[in-house]
């Protein structure tokens, strides 16, 4: 009997106003690999309405071309420019809306969680993540917009912690069954 894999396609998003990056990673069995990455201009167009009509039209075509299975998004992060924080929420609400239209399910994280998923240090610098993924997919150089590797290490998060989650369930299910004596029950008060 052959064992066949299960492959899943993760696109990984870094909204923005200016420029939006998006990474596609396929994992198959343990196995990564990068399917596309780069980013979007939207600085060409005039109005903030133009430039969230493309990133929706952008998401889908990226959907379509690609059919991901989950998509993951770049947390929000909290600047002091209040404007700059509206236009962006805006822009990942519009991410968030395109792969919602396709019923595909969305996650975020907060960016210190994709640093430190990626290079094991939650505050390291855009330049680091890009040059961890250089050498994880190996890259021959970096892009002259970090916003494409930003948007790919939000999927190998995604991808990682999907697995660190499955992990610590097995580990704790495995250890119930080994140590039936350990575990105590409580009595839950109404």
């Amino acid at each position: 009997m052959v064992k066949v894999e299960k492959e899943k396609i993760i696109l990984g998003l870094d909204p923005g106003t200016n420029v939006m990056g998006y990474g596609v990673i396929l994992i198959r069995g343990s196995h990564v690999s990068l399917l596309q990455f780069g980013v979007i201009h939207l600085s060409k167009y005039a109005g903030h309405e133009l430039r969230l009509k493309k990133i929706f039209e952008r998401v889908i075509t990226l959907v379509e071309e690609f059919s991901p299975d989950e998509v993951a998004l770049e947390a929000p992060f909290f600047g002091k420019n209040v404007q700059s924080m509206l236009k962006l929420g805006r822009a990942q609400g519009v991410a968030m809306a395109a792969a919602l239209s396709r019923q595909l399910p969305i996650i975020e994280y907060a960016p210190k969680k994709v640093k430190q998923s990626v290079t094991g240090n939650g505050n390291a610098s855009k330049e680091q993540v890009a040059k961890m993924l250089m050498t994880l997919f190996a890259l021959k150089e970096l892009p002259k917009l970090l916003d494409a590797t930003d948007a790919l290490a939000v999927a190998l998060c995604h991808h990682y912690q999907k697995n660190t989650t499955k992990a610590t369930a097995a580990s704790w299910e495995r250890f119930v069954k080994d140590n039936p004596g350990r575990i105590k029950p409580t009595k839950l008060s109404a």
